[in-house]
């Protein structure tokens, strides 16, 4: 005999549902952000979620995953098209196919979700908020200092504290410099470039001797999984390694220790010369102390071609092992000049930073910063129903507070006033509207304040002194609705 099988509610793996506090949470944060970066005077932009494949480009890293890391699909006229895996593939598109009208340099902001086809892990999610901001059609460094200094400004509007992070920086060529003293320079050897660029980009969370292990044969993790290695020799490794430990006490010293290392190359020392006038940028506005040149910071896509750079938070928490670890980066970015002028037959040089929102946000989570603060808000005022066969005299209730601007919602369910009550506490009500039979005849209505009631009912001891106290609950006419509902809110803020 056949059954009907349930289908079971189960969530795919590497994404997240959000509740009600996370998205206020999330949009307060949001708006911090924005912020900033209107100050610095750039101007919103919205891209779709999906673009043709070949505008995306063959920029992921995880290359083995069907797709080469993105989700795609084909059309009905053959062409693909992919979910886009960040927000500066579709800019860059946008960008070029608007040249003729937009103004330049064209400084925009964009916030949305971009996806993975990536295997998820803790922390490691297919789908994710970035929020970022980029300037199109400015050749000088002056672009990418000002972004550094942006992204530290967005950092203490969101209420992390100088000495809680930092914005490291560093230059794509001077790695260039760095491979061509290895052996690695020219076209043929483009992909393992980019395997030795995404072993140093691990140095964070894997430490020296786990890049090692990934600039030669390879490295097994703790999962078990084994990540094929760049298969450097010894010496090349040496040179590696030597490279990302170059940053000095000073600046200066470390943009002198990087000459030495790669100043003989001709991407090298522009690299380094590069470096030098960004930290004279920002050490001239101020910023010295918070935008900090590093030459351990790679960034793993492929698209960047000059300065590159992260936000990284210096604060200590545990991980989901409970070792007490550094929380690292937050965002990142780089120069990307072959981007946009892909589509173009003319140079259009860009850079830009992006926030990861979700990682961002744990992190402010973790500290308990301010920002975040009550944007768990109070629900809305439910419009108890005693009387079913008189469900317009409790919309009428309801509109009342609505025209009002009060947020508020009559009942919907079957039950009684108990569950009814229950219902309102778990919608965090501020308060309840009781209008029964007898509260209809004499026009008036009970407002119960569950806030202050919850709080009365701590020294309440019997059910009986508890329907005599009836604490909390007011009895008031209907014409004083309204300014009596706006007076318990105003308590409870």
């Amino acid at each position: 005999m056949a059954t009907d099988q349930k289908l079971k509610a189960r969530l795919p793996r590497g994404l997240a549902d959000r509740g009600p506090a996370d998205v206020a949470a999330t949009e307060t944060m949001l708006a911090k952000i924005r912020a900033v970066y209107e100050l610095y005077g750039f101007e919103a932009v919205e891209t779709p979620l999906m673009e043709y494949t070949d505008a995306l480009g063959k920029f992921l890293p995880d290359q083995d995953r069907p797709n080469e890391g993105v989700f795609s699909l084909q059309d009905d006229d053959e062409q693909w098209m992919s979910l886009r895996y960040d927000l500066t593939a579709p800019l860059a598109r946008f960008a070029a196919e608007n040249w003729t009208r937009i103004p330049k340099p064209y400084r925009s902001y964009r916030v949305g979700w971009v996806f993975r086809n990536e295997k998820p892990g803790p922390g490691r999610f297919r789908q994710f908020m970035q929020f970022d901001a980029d300037t199109v059609g400015a050749a000088s460094v002056a672009a990418d200092a000002e972004i550094c200094m942006m992204m530290a400004d967005a950092m203490e509007a969101v209420g992390l504290a100088r000495g809680q992070y930092v914005v490291k920086v560093n230059n794509r060529k001077v790695l260039d410099g760095v491979m061509e003293a290895i052996g690695l320079s020219g076209d043929e050897h483009a992909g393992k470039r980019l395997t030795v660029l995404r072993a140093i980009d691990k140095l964070d969370k894997i430490g020296p001797e786990g890049v090692r292990d990934l600039l030669g044969a390879g490295r097994l993790d703790q999962s078990g999984d084994f990540t094929k290695g760049a298969g450097l020799e010894a010496a090349a490794i040496d040179t590696v390694l030597a490279f990302t430990a170059a940053r000095g006490e000073t600046g200066v010293a470390t943009i002198a220790n990087l000459g030495a290392l790669v100043g003989a190359t001709v991407k090298g020392a522009e690299g380094v010369a590069e470096l030098g006038e960004i930290a004279s940028l920002v050490e001239a506005s101020g910023y010295g102390d918070r935008v900090l040149i590093d030459p351990a910071v790679v960034r793993g896509l492929e698209y960047y071609t000059g300065p590159v750079y992260e936000a990284e938070l210096t604060f200590e928490v545990p991980n989901e092992d409970g070792q007490i670890v550094r929380f690292g980066s937050v965002g990142g970015g780089g120069r990307y000049d072959g981007l946009v002028s892909r589509f173009l037959s003319e140079p259009a040089p860009a850079t830009g930073f992006s926030i990861g929102v979700s990682r961002l946000m744990s992190a402010l989570k973790a500290i308990n910063s301010p920002i975040l603060s009550g944007t768990e808000a109070l629900g809305p005022v439910v419009v108890l129903v005693m009387d079913k066969d008189r469900a317009g005299d409790y919309l009428a209730l309801t509109k009342r507070l609505r025209d009002a601007g009060i947020r508020a919602e009559m009942y919907l369910g079957s039950s009684g006033m108990k569950a009814q009550m229950k219902y309102a506490d778990r919608r965090k009500a501020p308060c309840v509207i009781i209008q029964g039979s007898n509260e209809r005849e004499a026009g008036v209505v009970q407002i119960k304040d569950l806030v202050a009631g919850a709080e009365a009912a701590k020294s309440i001891e019997s059910n009986a002194e508890w329907k005599a106290a009836r604490p909390a609950q007011v009895e008031v006419k209907v014409e004083d609705l309204v300014e009596t509902v706006r007076g318990i809110l105003a308590s409870q803020a």
